[in-house]
């Protein structure tokens, strides 16, 4: 099976599947509402990221979609059938990534320029310029996709929902919270905290939004080569 019907069918386990549909749809819920909740309440000097507060809740939405549809092929035998429609390993993984990527992305998107706006009207005369605000929504999209690549490719290797969502969730919950204050510079190197930066007015830090984003973009293409790697060496 060439790429584009492998993908085709990828896309079809998809938007199949309640579960991810749900995991979809919570990253624009989740995002959108506690980034409200955050602009009504505050009067933070950095009014670009009381927008776009809510990413940190986001992007746990988004690391389950990627981790779950992944994970769900190693599920009773599941992986063995798709690899006898596409017997090379290397083919179906960049087709599945592709088709968690593009949704992945679409929502992103939405959901950065959605809280923008929510935001925005939350802050009234505070809020953060135009300019800035779509660079934050952008920033946004593109690191809600790169997180769920993460958990994707690290879906691969662990081959576990469980595994993945148990060292994932910890550490957007407390290595970059709890840890990350402590650590200095170093931490603004972690795949979430470095990916924020384009939400924030201004940054202390020696990472820049675009250069962030970059970060993020290293931390997600190792995970993705070492599952690909794992896909293609380790038996189905």
């Amino acid at each position: 099976m060439s790429f584009v019907p492998a993908l085709h069918a990828e896309w079809i386990k998809i938007r199949t599947l309640r579960s991810l549909l749900g995991a979809l749809a919570a990253v624009l819920v989740a995002t959108v509402a506690f980034s409200a909740l955050s602009a009504a309440g505050t009067d933070d000097a950095d009014p670009l990221f009381s927008v776009f507060f809510g990413i940190n809740f986001g992007q746990i939405a988004a690391i389950a979609f990627g981790t779950t549809a992944v994970a769900s092929e190693f599920r009773g035998g599941a992986l063995r059938l798709t690899l006898s429609a596409v017997p090379d390993r290397g083919r179906w993984f960049a087709a599945k990534t592709t088709a968690i990527a593009l949704p992945a992305l679409a929502v992103g998107l939405l959901t950065g320029f959605v809280t923008l706006l929510v935001g925005r009207a939350a802050l009234g005369a505070s809020a953060p310029g135009w300019a800035e605000g779509v660079r934050g929504a952008v920033g946004c999209g593109l690191h809600l996709t790169l997180m769920t690549l993460f958990a994707a490719g690290l879906a691969a290797v662990l081959r576990s929902a469980v595994a993945t969502l148990s060292v994932l969730i910890p550490f957007l919950l407390i290595v970059s919270f709890v840890v990350g204050d402590l650590s200095g510079g170093a931490a603004d190197f972690l795949p979430d905290r470095a990916g924020q930066v384009a939400l924030h007015s201004t940054w202390d830090g020696t990472l820049g939004p675009w250069s962030g984003l970059a970060v993020t973009a290293l931390w997600t293409a190792s995970a993705l080569v070492a599952g690909g790697w794992s896909v293609r060496r380790r038996d189905a």
